[in-house]
């Protein structure tokens, strides 16, 4: 096999963008899988050029080098953009190869632009995919390994992806992706990761990769991709401890609360954890997940909020997450549940993600196709936030949007956002705090749920469109997306904005040897269905 020209793209946003959260974070959002395909390429022979897409570099520019093959991972958020990098390099000759989170939720659609559309991936797929470096269109292949890797490069064979990346930081604020296990052992049917076994990968390669960071970084700080971090707590604990000084490196987590016992919270402490993301998903279900039983609704809102006060006790800093708009809610009740949490431990920054179902990631969305429930929003609104592609089970649109909004203004009102800045330790939680509720996950997101509730009055277009009364894009969205893709909407396949939501469904009627289970790669967790 001769050496190919290889380019990598890590697309963290799906278009230009200056607001300030992103300036700040973006660069640290990078994926580990992109960085460890690169680290394959390089070790079976070929030239890599590897991007890091954070919505500030100008992307014709940096791709303008020639390439024999694209690899691209993206979330379903950037599916779009994945889209018209692909089309503008196979019309150059290039073979193009999709994988992330996109490519395990939506691989049919998918494979009408790419010529790899790849689910669970190890160096033997990468060097399959490289010998074969083959056109296939009109439609692509579905490639997959059996399972997941057992192993993967890590920080130090990785250095020289992240190293550039992590320099794009207008701060000091650099954070390094590390990951210690694959899939999750719950099984919430709407998490993306539901359906994928937990691996643990090598605690002596943890322990190597925080000894070179040292060597690198005066004080580094490095965020877990773990889906649920700590399953195997004592193990990680011990593959830290041995490895590095108490609380010389800084350490950003999601778990659960069940796993946040207070013995472990004086662990993670003195190992040096500033930041953890626990998710709290529902006042109705969940209990196992978060250390609450049976308790539910007002219950399980005073439990929940004296556990996390707890742990606040530790960790300086605490994101909880709320998904709205699940099946189990009705009426006001759990927003105003959420209300109250929010006054009983307002140190914690609320983060509320709507319900939306991803193709075919979680056990859920074929019941939901089934049900036809689910809406054909473009993939550059599937983000957890500008829209909601599962039509509420128990609220009409106008008093859905009506909820969020007023839960949004409440948390992020400024008597809240200071409780939580007098409450939070340290300059960086008090900053980082400050600048997520007064940038687009704060302030920004009440105007955009604002505007969508007064759509719901005024243009019937979307009304009807959120209803299921038709599949006809609104303008109102058409001119967001090809606004924010810019040049690249020149580029976009025809045919591209819109998909087939019931694929899923559909996929289920054809012969069983002509489907192929995709696997998810690694993320960084958080999203739903």
């Amino acid at each position: 096999m001769r050496p190919r020209r290889v380019t990598i793209l890590d697309l963290v946003t799906n278009g230009p963008t200056n607001s300030l959260y992103a300036r700040v974070m973006n660069h640290n959002l990078a994926s580990i899988m992109p960085q460890v395909v690169a680290v394959w390429c390089e070790e079976l022979g070929h030239q890599v050029r590897f991007v890091c897409y954070t919505g500030r570099e100008d992307l014709q520019r940096e791709l303008l080098d020639g390439a024999d093959i694209v690899f691209i991972g993206a979330f379903t958020r950037s599916a779009l953009t994945a889209y018209a990098i692909s089309s503008m390099f196979r019309s150059r000759g290039a073979v193009t190869v999709l994988g992330g989170p996109h490519a395990r939720s939506y691989p049919q659609d998918a494979a009408r632009y790419f010529d790899y559309v790849v689910g669970f991936t190890d160096k033997n797929l990468i060097q399959d995919i490289l010998a074969d470096c083959s056109a296939h269109r009109p439609l692509g292949v579905q490639r997959a390994a059996a399972r997941q890797p057992t192993e993967l490069p890590g920080v130090k064979e990785r250095w020289k992806f992240i190293e550039p990346t992590i320099a794009k930081s207008p701060t000091s604020f650099q954070v390094v992706p590390m990951i210690g296990s694959m899939g999750c052992p719950y099984t919430c049917e709407f998490c993306v990761d539901a359906s994928v076994e937990y691996q643990p990968l090598s605690f002596d390669q943890i322990s190597e990769d925080l000894k070179f960071l040292r060597t690198k970084m005066k004080r580094p700080m490095v965020a877990w991709h773990d889906p649920n971090f700590g399953i195997r707590f004592q193990e990680y604990m011990r593959a830290i401890e041995t490895a590095i000084p108490p609380n010389s490196i800084d350490f950003i987590a999601e778990s659960t609360l069940s796993l946040l016992s207070e013995p472990h919270l004086k662990h993670l402490r003195r190992n040096g954890f500033k930041a953890i993301l626990p998710g709290i998903e529902s006042w109705y279900d969940l209990g196992d997940k978060s250390r609450t039983g049976r308790y539910t609704g007002q219950a399980k809102v005073r439990q929940v909020a004296d556990h996390i006060n707890l742990v606040l006790r530790y960790i300086p800093y605490v994101q909880v997450n709320f998904v709205l708009g699940l099946d189990s809610d009705q009426g006001p009740e759990p927003f105003e549940l959420t209300k109250q949490f929010v006054d009983l431990a307002p140190g914690a920054f609320p983060a509320f993600p709507l319900l939306t179902a991803f193709g075919q990631a979680a056990p859920l969305n074929r019941k939901l196709q089934q049900e036809g429930r689910i809406l054909p929003f473009p993939f550059q609104f599937l983000d957890n936030h500008h829209a909601m592609n599962v039509r509420p089970k128990h609220y009409a649109w106008p008093e859905f949007y009506d909820h969020v909004v007023d839960l949004s203004r409440y948390a992020f009102s400024w008597p809240m956002i200071l409780r939580r800045l007098v409450l939070n330790r340290g300059v960086i939680p008090r900053w980082f705090n400050l600048v997520r509720s007064v940038s687009s996950e704060g302030f920004g997101r009440i105007k955009y749920y604002t505007k969508i509730r007064t759509l719901l009055d005024t243009d019937l277009s979307v009304r009807y469109f959120l209803e299921g009364e038709t599949s006809e894009l609104p303008r109102f969205y058409a001119h967001k997306i090809r606004k924010k893709l810019g040049p690249l909407w020149d580029v976009l396949p025809a045919g591209a904005v819109m998909h087939d939501h019931h694929a899923y469904l559909n996929s289920y009627k054809e012969p069983i040897s002509t489907r192929v289970e995709l696997g998810p790669l690694p993320r960084l967790g958080g999203a739903v269905v």
